[in-house]
């Protein structure tokens, strides 16, 4: 989700389960075209169970796209992301950029980003992209030739290495971005191509930066490989990949925060058992390297229009959801809106901050979430319980705090009323809206609340 107009994505979908066995991953079902309405029936509840403790700054990150602001314009967003008291950033350098003609590279701006990434203690994964013409194998006269891989491996390597040597500070080298998708590799998926540039790319960074931890490419959406059966993931595996000790990620994003747009509520069936297949293949760190909403409003491209209110809500359910889930590290696309001719109307708004990096109401929804939550959670040690067990449409997630207090999030797929037996009293969290208020019991039963439909915390 990171460069130019022409590098539209072609929407892939889930049409089944995602069936894992012990080693593998296969698509269920035929994907689907087009969004569909929301169902008339109200969806099941979940009630979600962390499976670790989470801190902060070390799970959660943030793309950023420094090297296109000024200087003042970039400091001025790296100052707004450590006021949240993240660590984590995720940089793109695009090859066919940084090297429009063989040997004569442009890396003042590139220079620029990552000495201020080093001047602010920040941690980076940093991806290289996109093939200039002069490498690409893209046939004469094609209109982008960045879409298609080097003719050579070797070049990219090559490139690589001398890439790890310049920037020191970066922590982790990334290979390619969504090579499970036309908008990034032409002319048709291929896993065996993109592990032919992966292997003497990951060969030549162990060769510059013994130390550092190498990542596979983030895969579009669950891995779906356009135009054919399977999931990327899945392929690589099969392929050995996982053998070379790489991070396996991808870029969950979906039309609603707990998945489809057909109120299945599918994100917790397929990260769950994708995660599990990963593990089993041997990965031993599995990141979410990319998701988001753009608060774009269209024309409609791909993402239904949510607005900025939209995507404020929608980010702090799926962080409330991807909080519970076996991630070792996710990256939120992305710190700032751009204004850049080069990109389309939706991969414009993506940003927490618009683009002379003044924060938009998905920065200030964030930023109270995780004030509200502190610096760590901890899994509660049994679900938050309901008078009468878990309604239908209502998503239940219960935390333990640093402090002990417990920390239930909670919103539903219609306001409703919900009663909570072993609760007298506490603080009832409106993170949108920046808003609270003291709760307590009054009938001697437990403690009543109004769940409505964004995410609410109470802290009890």
């Amino acid at each position: 989700m990171s460069l130019p107009a022409a590098t539209r994505r072609q929407q892939l979908r889930l049409g089944g389960a995602l069936a894992v066995g012990a080693t593998s991953l296969m698509l269920g079902g035929a994907a689907r075209a087009g969004w569909s309405l929301w169902p008339k029936k109200t969806p099941r509840a979940l009630e979600v169970q962390p499976m670790r403790s989470v801190v902060w700054q070390d799970f959660l990150g943030v793309n950023a796209q420094l090297q296109w602001f000024s200087p003042e314009v970039a400091r001025m967003q790296v100052g707004r992301l450590k006021a949240l008291g993240l660590n984590w950033v995720r940089l793109a350098l695009h090859w066919m950029l940084i090297e429009p003609e063989a040997g004569k590279l442009q890396l003042d701006a590139t220079d620029r980003m990552m000495s201020l990434v080093k001047q602010s203690g920040l941690h980076s994964v940093t991806y290289v992209v996109g093939s200039p013409r002069f490498a690409s194998s893209a046939p004469a006269g094609a209109d982008y030739a960045d879409k298609f891989p080097p003719t050579d491996p070797g070049v990219f390597a090559q490139r690589m290495q001398a890439l790890a040597r310049r920037y020191s500070n970066v922590d982790v080298w990334q290979v390619w971005n969504e090579p499970n998708i036309p908008a990034f590799w032409q002319p048709r998926i291929d896993p065996e191509g993109y592990g032919r540039l992966l292997q003497p790319a990951v060969a030549a960074l162990r060769q510059a930066v013994p130390d550092k931890p190498i990542a596979m490419a983030g895969m579009a959406y669950y891995s779906q490989m356009a135009g054919r059966e399977g999931l990327m993931l899945d392929a690589m595996g099969k392929l050995g990949a996982y053998q070379l000790k790489l991070i396996a990620c991808y870029h969950p994003y979906t039309a609603e925060p707990e998945g489809a747009d057909d109120g299945s509520r599918d994100l917790l069936t397929h990260v769950p058992f994708l995660n599990k297949g990963l593990r089993a293949y041997g990965a031993r760190q599995i990141w979410a390297t990319e998701w988001g909403w753009s608060s774009y409003d269209g024309p409609v491209e791909e993402q239904p229009l949510v607005g900025e209110d939209g995507q404020a809500g929608h980010t702090l359910k799926r962080l409330a959801l991807m909080a519970t889930q076996d991630f070792d590290r996710i990256f939120l696309f992305t710190l700032a809106d751009l204004d850049d001719p080069r990109v389309g109307p939706r991969d414009k708004r993506y940003g927490l901050l618009r683009a002379n990096g003044q924060p938009k109401p998905v920065y200030t929804a964030l930023q109270r979430f995780l004030s509200i939550c502190g610096p760590r959670l901890d899994p509660a040690a049994a679900p938050m319980r309901i008078e009468g067990g878990v309604p239908a449409g209502l998503v239940s997630i219960n935390w333990k705090r640093a402090d002990g207090k417990q920390v239930w999030m909670a919103w539903a797929h219609e306001p409703m009323s919900v009663s909570l037996p072993a609760v007298k009293s506490g603080t009832w969290h409106q993170p949108l809206s920046g808003t609270q208020r003291d709760v307590k019991a009054t009938d001697g039963k437990g403690l009543a609340l109004d769940v409505g439909k964004d995410l609410q915390i109470l802290v009890c």
